[in-house]
């Protein structure tokens, strides 16, 4: 019987979503996140096509892929502008800001290590 009412005591619900309910909002997701997010996801992909290619190639780089790298580089600066100006903004989601952020800083940091290794 005591632990019964102990029961009732700590007796929580949690929340429930069923169909039919609507949660209404003004967030929105920032035209400027998603694009910042589409630049990181191409900058990234980019940057490890092109080092794959160099590692078929017995680790000698062609100018094209150099090529590709620096612009990777110009899209990754452009990507964590938008991101952070896209953070900045009030009422939105937060995801393709913050993964564009986390892509765009990877890239970044990626091309500076392929520039630091190609001259030791």
């Amino acid at each position: 019987m005591e632990e019964r009412k102990k029961r009732k005591k700590f007796n929580i619900k949690l929340p429930v979503r069923s169909r039919g309910r609507y949660v209404f909002t003004d967030k929105k997701h920032p035209e400027k996140g998603v694009l910042s997010s589409a630049l990181g996801v191409i900058s990234v992909a980019t940057i490890i096509y092109a080092v794959y290619l160099s590692y078929r190639n017995g680790g000698q780089a062609e100018a094209k892929y150099a090529v590709a790298v620096m612009f990777c580089l110009l899209y990754s600066i452009t990507g964590l502008v938008l991101g952070i100006l896209a953070r900045m903004e009030r009422d939105i989601f937060k995801l393709f800001p913050n993964v564009g952020i986390i892509l765009n800083v990877i890239s970044i940091i990626w091309v500076g290590l392929l520039l630091y290794f190609s001259f030791m």
